[in-house]
Formats: structure tokens, sequence, C-alpha cells
């Protein structure tokens, strides 16, 4: 498909929210037409790493009009077959995707509508969604600048797998859920890894038996019925909790969940923040044990109380808590010498930084969210769709994007048939 002049409705972004979006437009009849910088349908799932897996069920990979039917709903796709799904569902309704066409600019044109400068040329649209999700940019710390050159940093969006690194130690710098996954696999592969904990939390695989995402999504759907709903973005008590890091868990090996303390009880070395390189010393900060603890509590203070909550008004015979704490207290070093432990590659799996810099329209917040309600921004006829915290936690997730779509797409008058 070419990139026309002038269209009702411009999709900016082709992965998952923005065909979700292309369904409801289809089914009211709106021209439309979605465009990606990519060369290829799937998403931003093919900037994973190779090893990547799901950390939600094969079954959250279910988007309106293409249900998952695959044979293991309860497993966790690998990078290519979700890919491969969300290039699946363009075929399957047929959207009309160019490809290859970066947005360089988004801005209002003076007699209404909108603009948007592309890679192919300028296409004008009366209404214009942003469905270009929440990790834009690589983010490293400043410090990543003062690493010895004889070590190789490299950011988590360009590590592929662990052959491809150089013989010898890894320091992975961020303990999110990239960070750990890697981390396992560079375990699995018979490295010797270090860890620089950060505050990430971390959750149960499994939890009153059934997957913590069968829990969220109950809680996304049906939590503002029985009083139990996951907290949105304006009840946060401190809006930088919009960039936390997502928790523990992982779908590897058939999926479980991560304790860090397991890891460093079997060997691997965990540390407190980085601060700084000097030469080949790097320098940590004295709080490995409060990360730990605050992980350990995260689960708790966060969702524990709203899923039993919502596990008894809604009548459900669950089994009871039968986790098992770990007690485990690695040490807390100070200072660690990169030579001296045969470190030669650090790798920042610090994750990304919010990019609308395209977008030339006075609409951000100071963190550089964009200031919307479910969906709809301060600029009629513009709408994102996939954000972080666009309504709560859940949204960015494959699990939160069809139930943001669906108030969108109501919003917008975008009738369901």
């Amino acid at each position: 498909m070419t990139l026309p002049k002038r269209i009702d409705t411009v999709v900016a972004g082709a992965g998952q929210a923005g065909l979700t979006m292309s369904w409801f437009l289809q089914r009211s009849g709106r021209d439309h037409v979605l465009l990606d910088r990519r060369a290829r349908l799937g998403g931003g799932w093919l900037d994973r790493w190779d090893g990547f897996r799901l950390v939600s069920p094969n079954w959250t990979a279910s988007f309106p009009g293409f249900a998952y039917t695959g044979p293991d709903p309860d497993a966790f796709m690998p990078r290519d077959e979700i890919a491969g799904r969300v290039a699946a569902y363009a075929g399957k309704i047929a959207a009309p995707v160019v490809l290859e066409t970066e947005v360089h600019r988004l801005a209002a044109r003076a007699g209404g509508g909108f603009r948007l400068e592309t890679s192919q040329g300028a296409i004008d649209a009366r209404e214009v969604i942003v469905a270009t999700g929440g990790y834009h940019a690589p983010r490293t710390p400043p410090c990543a600048s003062a690493l010895p050159r004889r070590v190789l940093g490299l950011h988590s969006h360009s590590y592929r797998n662990e052959r491809e690194l150089p013989s010898g130690a890894v320091l992975v710098v961020g303990s999110a859920q990239s960070g750990v996954q890697i981390l396992e696999e560079l375990r699995e592969a018979g490295r010797r890894v270090f860890l620089c904990v950060g505050g990430a939390g971390r959750v149960p695989r499994r939890y009153r038996g059934r997957d913590f995402f069968h829990w969220a999504r109950q809680l996304a759907e049906r939590g503002d019925a029985l009083g139990t709903p996951l907290p949105t973005a304006d009840k946060l008590p401190d809006p930088r909790r919009r960039l936390a890091s997502n928790p523990h868990l992982s779908g590897h090996g058939g999926g479980h969940e991560i304790n860090l303390r397991r890891f460093a009880a079997e060997g691997t070395t965990l540390l407190g923040r980085l601060e700084a390189f000097e030469g080949e010393r790097v320098r940590l900060a004295p709080d490995l044990g409060a990360n730990l603890a605050a992980a350990d509590r995260f689960f708790d203070e966060r969702f524990r109380k709203l899923i039993d909550t919502f596990i008894e008004r809604a009548g459900i015979d669950a089994p009871p808590d039968d986790r098992v704490q770990l007690d485990y207290e690695p040490p807390e070093i100070r200072e660690l010498d990169l030579a001296h432990e045969g470190i030669s590659t650090v790798l920042w799996t610090t994750g990304y930084r919010l990019d609308y810099g395209w977008i030339d329209l006075p609409i951000f917040d100071s963190m550089g969210f964009p200031r919307q309600t479910r969906g709809l921004s301060e600029v009629p006829g513009l709408y994102f769709i996939g954000s972080l915290w666009q309504h709560n936690q859940a949204s960015a997730t494959l699990v939160g994007v069809d139930l943001d779509a669906r108030a969108l797409a109501e919003r917008m008058g975008l009738a369901e048939p």
C-alpha cells in the first residue's frame, strides 16, 4: 500500500495497539491507514533478544476478532511466535499498513486536523491515534560514558544472544524483567554474572492457584464492579511511579517466578546500585539489602490485598497462599574491580525513556507523558493507545491494551458490532 495524501484517520504504529484500533475503525467504516517505521510487521517484539519469551501466558495474546486458540494457553511464546502472531493479526483483519514509514513530525493544520511529515512524504488527517507504545529510546545512566574502553557496554535493546559477547564475566545493570531474564540466560550458558539490583519489585508466578496475569486481567476487567480496581495513574502516591520498572518474572523454562536471593545463594554476585566508574573500579551504593527487602514486599503491598478481596467478593474457591519465604542475605559489596573479576561486558538493562519529540503539540507533562484521559488528549482529534499508565498499570501490556482500546473506541464513537 502506498501513502495517501490525505485520509480521515492515521494510526501511528502497527503493533498490537495500532492493529486493535484498526479493527474498531474498520467496523465503523472509518477510512484510515497505519504507519510503521519497520520493514516488516511484528511490532516492538521484533526488537527483543533471540531467547526472549513472553512473561504473560499465551492466552494473553488474544486480540479482538483473533483469540488465541493454540494448544498451550498457559505456556509462554518465544519472540518470533508473538511477533508472527501480531503480523498474522494484521493479515486477518486486512489492516491498511504502510511499512518503512517513520513519522518525523506531527502538527496541527491551520484549517483543522493534522499534518504528519513522514519519511515517505506528508499526509493530512482529520484525526490521529498514537500507538507507539511506551518503550521508545534505550536509556543508559550518565556514568556509562566512563566505562573502560576495553569493556563492551551494550544496552539490552542491542543484545541478541550470549554467544555474541566477548568471553569473560558479565555485569548486568538493572534488575527488572529484561535484566533478570537475560541473567538467567547468561547463567545457563555458564557465564559468571554480577547483577546490580535496582528498585524493581517481584511478583509470584502463581498465586492462589492461578497465574499472576489471570488475577491482573480479572482486576483490570472486573475490579471496578467489585470495588477492587487496579490503581489508576491519577491515584498513584507519586507520579514518578509511572516510570517504575516491571517486576521480576520469567516466561523461560515453562514460566516461573524470580527470586534474586535464590540466584545469590546459587552463586550469582548481587550488588547495590551502580554509582560510578573510577577506572577499572566500580563504586556501588550500600542499598542491596534495602532493595531486596523492597522487592520482597512489593506484591504484598501492591496486589495481595486487592486479589484476596476480589476472590472473596467474586465468590471464587481458590486455595490459600502457599508462597515460601527465602531468607538468604547476600553480603553488601561497596566496590568492584572489573579487571580483577574478569568482567568483559556491561549489559545495561536499564529500560527506556519516552520520546514523543516528533509530536509538535504542547500536550506533555513535566515527565514527558501525554496529558490524556482514557486515550483522549487535550487536543481534539488526537488520541493515544498502548501508552504506559494510559489508564492503569496494565495499559501497556497484552492484558490491558484490549480493554483500553474498547474504552477509547467508545469515546471516539466507534461502535463494536
